[in-house]
């Protein structure tokens, strides 16, 4: 049985087949690929409160304004993006049924990725990387994991 590649950044994720044929060299089939909505953007574009833009500002008549504030929106966005990543993998790895995968996933989410995992499919991680290779060609990707 073939195994299972699986690079995964904040904004990317894609999951790779290693076919083997008897008489051909390895190749990679792509089963799912996919840019995440939530990571790409500034946070000015996902706000839509205006409520005290406009407003005075401190001073001496002025009141400080405090709502609308993002309060740990990145941080947030980026637990949501690990949670999907971390779903799919699980989903992807009990669909396939292949005894082993590997995984890149940037330094950013890694270890968050890995905590959010199902124990059997954690257990079944061949090899890791911490490094971004979303963007990594498919021969490229079968060298670092051969």
């Amino acid at each position: 049985m073939g195994k299972i590649i699986i690079v995964a950044d904040l904004g990317h994720f894609r999951a790779y087949r290693i076919v083997k044929n008897p008489l051909e060299s390895p190749r990679m089939e792509l089963i799912e690929s996919y840019d995440s909505i939530e990571a790409h953007g500034r946070f000015a574009e996902k706000l839509t409160d205006t409520a005290g833009r406009f407003g005075m500002g401190g001073g001496r008549h002025g009141a400080a304004k405090g709502y609308g504030e993002p309060h740990n929106m990145e941080m947030e966005m980026q637990k949501k993006v690990v949670k999907l990543i971390a779903g799919d993998i699980n989903a992807i790895i009990a669909q396939e049924g292949y005894p082993g995968w590997y995984l890149a996933a940037e330094k950013k989410i890694h270890g968050q990725v890995l905590d959010s995992l199902n124990p059997d499919v954690k257990a079944k991680l061949i090899k890791n990387i911490t490094s971004n290779l979303t963007k990594t060609k498919a021969p490229e990707l079968l060298e670092r994991f051969a």
